[in-house]
């Protein structure tokens, strides 16, 4: 049986520094995950996450989104991440380098990568898959689905599963019908799950205070789509057993 393997470290995007979480079991991955935070960046729950999907098997990774890790006030998360936002490639390509890393850490004896993201990071997992980047499958729980770069036919490889909550007003009706016809025009294997009267940011048990009126934790739905994560990397990712499995 193998044992948990966390370690924190540094890694690079050209001259900013960034914080890497990463938690995997010692032997044997089945694949590796790369874990988005939302806008406020990694977190307590975030890294909790990532040693829950290492206990499952999977070297998983949490990224940081701006240099600075975690951050406390929701005004300076704002800025930073239109800043970050203000050029497409530019925020494409920070996360192409945690891809590299979590490639580069991880104990993985295949190819086998997926990415995962939670509001603003479920934005970039899906621009991730609209980039074509070579990963099999991204996930998005309430993540913001408008693009500046919509996909072009054939371009995407990734699988997608996206979990989104109806009543999110930060991703209107008007929105979410634009994506779902941009993932026809690409030719994109996209399952879409929708979960009624569900506000933004459903997944996040510490969001019941109340303090912004978009977000609101939903147990159910936080289990629905956490059970629907789980089936499609059972799709993507189980083949046969690994030796300390059977």
């Amino acid at each position: 049986m193998s044992s948990i393997e966390v370690q924190q470290f540094t890694y690079r995007h050209g001259d900013v520094d960034l914080l890497g979480y990463m938690a995997q079991p010692s032997r044997y991955p089945r694949a590796g995950i790369l874990i988005v935070p939302t806008i406020m960046g990694p977190n307590k729950q975030m890294f909790d996450r990532a040693r829950w999907l290492a206990s499952l098997g999977y070297s998983a990774m949490v990224c940081d989104l701006y240099g600075k890790g975690p951050v406390e006030n929701m005004r300076e998360a704002r800025l930073l991440a239109n800043e970050l936002r203000a050029d497409a490639e530019y925020y494409r390509e920070r996360f192409r380098c945690a891809l590299e890393e979590l490639r580069r850490r991880s104990k993985l004896g295949n190819s086998r990568i997926g990415a995962i993201g939670y509001c603003m990071g479920g934005e970039i997992v899906l621009e991730m898959a609209r980039g074509g980047e070579d990963i099999a499958l991204v996930v998005s729980f309430h993540g913001l689905l408008a693009t500046p770069l919509p996909a072009k036919r054939g371009t995407i490889k990734s699988r997608i599963l996206v979990c989104h909550g109806r009543a999110d007003p930060l991703v209107p009706p008007k929105q979410m019908r634009a994506f779902l016809e941009e993932m026809d025009i690409a030719g994109a294997d996209c399952h879409v799950h929708i979960y009624s009267g569900v506000l933004h940011g459903f997944t996040d048990a510490s969001s019941t205070s109340g303090s912004l009126d978009a977000v609101k934790y939903n147990a159910s739905a936080d289990r629905q789509s956490k059970a629907a994560m789980l089936s499609m990397f059972a799709e993507v990712f189980e083949t046969r057993k690994t030796p300390d499995q059977q």
